[in-house]
């Protein structure tokens, strides 16, 4: 198990050095670049741009370079110095564009697939174990209206509802009083205020899809021999539907982490537009839209690492939940 896993750690070099080639090769592939698209919103505007200060920018970004240099020199800066490059836009370094949202992006998301773990995997089990119940119909119910119903329509619905019944912004992560200060505890207070409603708008799909899964995991489960076998040596039934069904039928909560970490970045765009949340999300779409190659760039870069490693993690918990998969990687 302990080869298996530095094996699949050393194999992500390789990994990573493919991805990098073609994360550049893509974001180079629309034609031109954010120069050309600066050049031709001043061309449209009525103030063209001097041959002189094309010339600078395309000095000061490399853009007058060989691509294979320019990939060059974006590795290297990564690999020796941290350094992600420049954002165009907003002419500043991109690791500090990302880390200013990435902490907030990351405690909505882990504060998020706690909701979802504590509200599916009890009335999962709940569902499973009471099968055609008036609560099992109802937890059927709102599964499907929770998978069919767009989480940015939700957003919608809930702001909608807030403002006017309750007279209140649900937007946001902060009051205004509180969104240029530094931290402090009142400041933290507000967050938690503000925090339910991206947790509910993102979980609420996460946590019916999970619901379903995990009470059609364990139904079938529950109808194996070695239940039968448990329950006949007198073991109690939460015992026997606890101790081995569940573990095994949690085998899909375990392999989601490979994609919850990617989230992490992401962060949920559109939602994150619609409710005005200060993510990762709406800047790594605008760095797309723009061509902010080196904003995207480690975006995508990012997102492909914290999915390997999400893999890796994955793979090991569910190792150490389900004895069967150890077996096989041993």
């Amino acid at each position: 198990m302990v080869e298996d896993i530095i094996r699949r750690i050393l194999l992500m070099v390789p990994t990573l050095l493919i991805i990098s080639v073609l994360v550049f090769m893509l974001i180079q592939l629309p034609p031109g670049d954010f120069l050309t698209s600066q050049i031709l919103a001043m061309e449209l505007e009525g103030t063209p741009p001097d041959e002189g200060w094309i010339a600078a920018m395309e000095i000061r970004y490399g853009l007058n370079q060989p691509v294979l240099v320019q990939y060059y020199k974006w590795v290297r800066n990564i690999v020796l110095f941290g350094d992600f490059g420049r954002s165009f836009a907003f002419n500043k370094p991109v690791s500090e564009l990302i880390w200013e949202r990435l902490g907030l992006t990351a405690l909505i998301s882990l504060v998020t697939i706690l909701f979802i773990w504590i509200v599916s995997i009890p009335v999962g089990i709940y569902s499973a174990t009471h099968q055609y119940s008036v609560f099992d119909y109802l937890f059927t119910f709102l599964g499907f209206l929770g998978v069919a119903t767009p989480n940015f329509l939700l957003a919608i619905v809930l702001m909608w509802i807030g403002f006017s019944l309750f007279d209140l912004d649900m937007g946001g992560l902060f009051s205004k009083e509180f969104q240029n200060e530094p931290w402090s505890w009142p400041k933290f207070v507000n967050l938690l205020e503000h925090l339910w409603t991206p947790v509910i708008v993102l979980g609420t799909a996460g946590t019916a899809g999970l619901i379903r899964t995990l009470r059609a995991n364990l139904l079938d489960e529950l109808k194996k021999p070695y239940v039968v076998t448990a329950r006949a040596k007198g073991l109690s039934e939460w015992r026997v539907v606890l101790k081995y069904p569940v573990r095994i039928a949690l085998n899909p909560f375990m392999s989601n982490i490979g994609n919850i970490l990617p989230a992490l970045i992401s962060g949920a765009a559109i939602v994150s537009i619609v409710l005005s949340l200060p993510t990762t999300g709406p800047l790594l779409l605008r760095s797309l839209m723009t061509q902010d190659m080196y904003l995207a760039g480690s975006f995508l870069m990012m997102l492909s690492f914290l999915t390997l490693i999400g893999t890796l993690v994955s793979d090991i918990a569910l190792a150490v939940l389900d004895p069967r998969i150890r077996q096989t990687a041993s």
